[in-house]
C-alpha cells in the first residue's frame, strides 16, 4: 500500500514576541500605552491578544528621560495571503493639568516580514485643533482631539485632512518566527540565520524561520 502524500500547506504562519520597551516625551510624565494589532480580511489570530493596555510610567533619572514600560507582546496568526500584513498601533496617554487623560501621542509599524530580533523606532504624532478657539476650548474641557478607532493610525484614510503634530517616540522589540511562508512561494531572509527556534523567547537573540 503506497504511503499517504503529506498534503500541501495551504495558510503561514506568522509568530510574534517581544515587547513595547521605552518611551520618550520630554515634556510629560506618568504616561502609559494601548496596543493593538491591525491586519487584513485574509489573516485570522490563533493565540495571544490583540490589544492591551500597560501600566503607568514615571521618567527615570538617567539623561535621556525614558519612560520604560516593557510591556510584552506576544500573538500568532495564521493567512493565505501577506496583503494586509500585520502592523501595531500604538497610542500613549496621560493625564493633563486638571488630572484628565488626554493623548500624547500615536503611531504605527509594520511588524517585520524577516525572522529574528528587531527594534523599531516609532515616531509619534498627535492630532491638533484646527483653530485657535478650538484648541482653547479643548483645553479648558480637558477633550483633546482623538481618534475613537485606532485602526485609522494603521489604515491611513481621510488621514490626510488631519492635522497632526509630532510628539515624542516609542522604542518597540519584535521576535518574530514564521512557518510554511516558502511553501507557498514566498521567499524572506532571516536576520540571524544560524540562530535555531529554540531562540524565540528565550535568550532573545533571534530565531530563525520555520519555513
Amino acid at each position: 500500500m503506497a504511503a499517504a502524500m503529506p498534503s500541501p500547506a495551504t495558510v503561514f504562519m506568522l509568530m510574534i514576541g517581544g515587547q513595547v520597551e521605552s518611551g520618550q516625551f520630554p515634556e510629560f510624565d506618568d504616561l502609559y500605552l494601548k496596543y493593538c494589532f491591525v491586519f487584513g480580511n485574509d489573516w485570522a489570530p490563533t493565540a495571544g491578544l490583540e490589544e492591551g493596555i500597560s501600566q503607568i510610567s514615571t521618567k527615570n533619572q538617567g539623561s535621556e528621560e525614558l519612560l520604560v514600560w516593557n510591556f510584552p507582546l506576544d500573538i500568532t496568526f495564521k493567512s493565505t495571503n501577506p496583503f494586509g500584513w500585520p502592523q501595531l498601533v500604538l497610542s500613549v496617554y496621560g493625564p493633563d493639568v486638571f488630572g484628565n487623560d488626554v493623548v500624547r501621542g500615536y503611531g504605527a509599524v509594520h511588524v517585520p516580514i524577516t525572522p529574528g530580533r528587531h527594534t523599531r523606532t516609532v515616531p509619534m504624532f498627535v492630532p491638533e485643533s484646527s483653530s485657535l478657539l478650538q484648541r482653547l476650548m479643548s483645553w479648558l474641557k480637558g477633550r483633546r482631539p482623538e481618534y475613537t478607532d485606532l485602526r485609522v493610525v494603521a489604515r491611513g484614510e481621510g488621514r490626510e485632512v488631519t492635522r497632526v503634530r509630532s510628539q515624542g517616540h516609542v522604542q518597540v522589540c519584535f521576535n518574530i518566527v514564521t512557518k510554511d511562508l516558502k511553501k507557498l512561494g514566498y521567499e524572506t531572509t532571516s536576520s540571524f540565520p544560524h540562530m535555531s527556534v529554540e531562540g524565540f523567547g528565550s535568550s532573545g537573540a533571534g530565531a530563525a524561520s520555520l519555513s
